[in-house]
């Protein structure tokens, strides 16, 4: 029984015949910028659902809705994999933004905290089949050695969509209130399945060919586990959660945090938008490296920025302004770049044939990070506060990068 782990470096799939390449990888991303803005709305919303008193939520009530849309990601992101491998990834993706457009919708029309969970479960059941699927669809349309930089540019949509929800919150926030945040994005993302409807990402005859001569009849899932893979599985998850569980968490209580440090709120969500900037760029110049050097050793140092970066947060506390953006940026760029070369090692190690199954899995596992934000809440409201926040997440953040380095040495000789 093949195993379907790839030897060689990365691989490409007759999905050619297609769109141009550019094209469908620049669609891919303007994808992930809208799953970008509806992740990240809900930090920058917080303080203002923390005092409406109709909605009657807690820091704590906070932390669990905070989390529920990673739980709908982890669904969304491994049902999509198997899916997509199965009868073709631009399907899926129709259904999947559809889904998040959805909760963005009734997001803004929640009356109550669990009308506004509901709404992120949906959301995240969306975001998380759209972030895996169109990730597979952009990085079959790579070029040769250069499936990092692929990965990582359509991957830097998802900060991006962060830093426009961040820009749009220092000027919407003050004005209109938390709901239009979400009406905003819905009407955006109907924007994108709108394009996505009309212009073809997949070519189903070559899909269909790929299929027919696949060397086993094996599901995905299976295949992903046999052998190799399932070494390499448990290194993924042993990266994912914990980088997961500290970009979570940050994306949900910087902003809270940084106000209950007697920053004020417009000074707050600057260093959201610091935050989601530093994941940006990070991600964008990291990637010709990951494809030069290895992903994962790209990765074992960005890794280490999220460190560097709490570290300094803490140390440099209110004393430089300068200082204590550059530190912020550093665990933006850490936490973000990290899960996009995890993403772009795994595209690597495992053939076209289960990749949609194998990034699905690196994704879906990692939202198990969502305990990050629960975690966060129930740090900041008690004795430890603010500052107990971020000893939190700078442990989770040491333990990422031992198991990124980890997983480097592992794999030395596959150049992921």
């Amino acid at each position: 029984m093949a195993t379907l782990i790839s030897t060689s470096g990365p691989t490409q799939t007759p999905d050619r015949k297609n769109s141009a390449p550019a094209v469908a990888i620049l669609i891919c991303t303007i994808v992930t910028v809208m799953e970008g803005y509806s992740l990240i709305v809900f930090g920058s919303v917080i303080p203002l659902l923390l005092t409406d008193g109709s909605l009657g939520i807690t820091p704590q009530s906070a932390g669990v809705l905070g989390s529920l849309v990673y739980v709908g990601m982890f669904f969304g992101a491994i049902l999509a994999g198997i899916i997509g491998d199965r009868i073709g990834r631009q399907p899926v993706l129709v259904v999947a933004i559809a889904l998040f457009a959805l909760g963005g919708l009734l997001a803004g029309f929640a009356d109550s905290a669990t009308a506004l969970g509901f709404a992120r479960l949906l959301s995240g059941l969306g975001v998380g089949g759209a972030v895996t699927t169109a990730l597979a669809l952009a990085r079959n349309h790579a070029p040769a050695n250069r499936s990092s930089l692929v990965v990582n540019i359509t991957m830097a949509g998802i900060p991006l969509g962060g830093t426009i929800a961040a820009l749009l919150g220092i000027w919407l926030l003050p004005l209109y209130g938390w709901r239009v945040m979400f009406f905003v994005g819905a009407a955006l993302t109907t924007v994108i399945l709108l394009i996505v409807l009309t212009v073809r990402l997949e070519d189903r005859h070559a899909f269909r060919e790929a299929k027919a001569s696949a060397p086993t009849r094996d599901s995905s899932l299976k295949l992903l586990f046999s052998g190799r893979g399932s070494l390499l599985a448990i290194l993924i998850a042993a990266v994912a959660v914990p980088n997961m569980f500290t970009w979570f968490g940050l994306n949900v209580w910087l902003t809270a945090t940084m106000n209950a440090l007697k920053f004020p709120l417009a000074s707050a969500l600057l260093f959201s938008l610091t935050l989601t900037a530093g994941a940006v760029i990070g991600s964008l110049a990291t990637a010709f490296w990951a494809d030069r050097w290895g992903a994962l050793r790209v990765g074992t140092v960005t890794a280490l920025f999220t460190v560097v970066g709490l570290v300094g947060v803490v140390w440099i506390g209110s004393q430089s302004l300068p200082a204590l953006l550059v530190f912020i940026a550093l665990m933006g760029a850490g936490g973000h770049s990290t899960m996009n070369l995890l993403n772009a090692a795994t595209s690597n190690l495992f053939a076209p044939e289960i990749r949609g199954t194998a990034i699905g899995w690196a994704n879906g596992i990692s939202y198990f990070g969502a305990f990050g934000p629960i975690a966060g809440g129930l740090v900041l409201s008690s004795a430890a506060g603010p500052g107990g926040v971020f000893v939190l997440f700078g442990g989770s953040a040491v333990l990422a990068f031992v198991a990124t380095g980890l997983f480097a040495a592992v794999t030395r000789k596959q150049h992921a």
